[in-house]
């Protein structure tokens, strides 16, 4: 069976079974997962552990607020660990979970997707924007 009927078939399954929305395994994922800052740090923590300042300065366009808000959230979605080493100042580094290491192989296919089919998104977009 292709992926699209593979696809399909999952959705349809979830219909005809009157899936809770709120009990989703995909919701209740790609609503945390599936925002920008989520999946850059996954990719960011699939290298191997980090300190907060050094993911800051690989995603410098998030704010602290955020970095630390979305590294709560996979931490306590299971995907990221948080050391804590008692240092003054204490030392903190952050890494990937064997949960969260699992979801390399799927975010690596996204992730392949879109590097190369992002031009083409790019070439629709400029093209629905001129023909509005």
């Amino acid at each position: 069976m292709d992926a699209c009927k593979a696809l399909g078939a999952k959705f349809e399954l979830w219909q005809t079974a009157g899936l809770d929305p709120d009990r989703c395994p995909v919701r209740g994922l790609l609503d945390q997962i599936g925002d920008r800052w989520s999946t850059l740090l996954l990719c960011a923590l699939a290298v191997g552990p980090r300190r907060f300042s050094a993911l800051h300065r690989l995603i410098p366009d998030i704010s602290k607020r955020m970095l630390t808000q979305t590294l709560r959230t996979l931490e306590a979605d299971g995907l990221v660990h948080r050391d804590v080493r008692p240092t003054v100042p204490p030392s903190v580094t952050y890494s990937l979970t064997p949960l969260g290491r699992s979801f390399a192989g799927p975010l690596l296919g996204l992730v392949e997707w879109a590097e190369t089919h992002f031009p083409a998104v790019l070439q629709t977009r400029a093209e629905t924007k001129r023909a509005a």
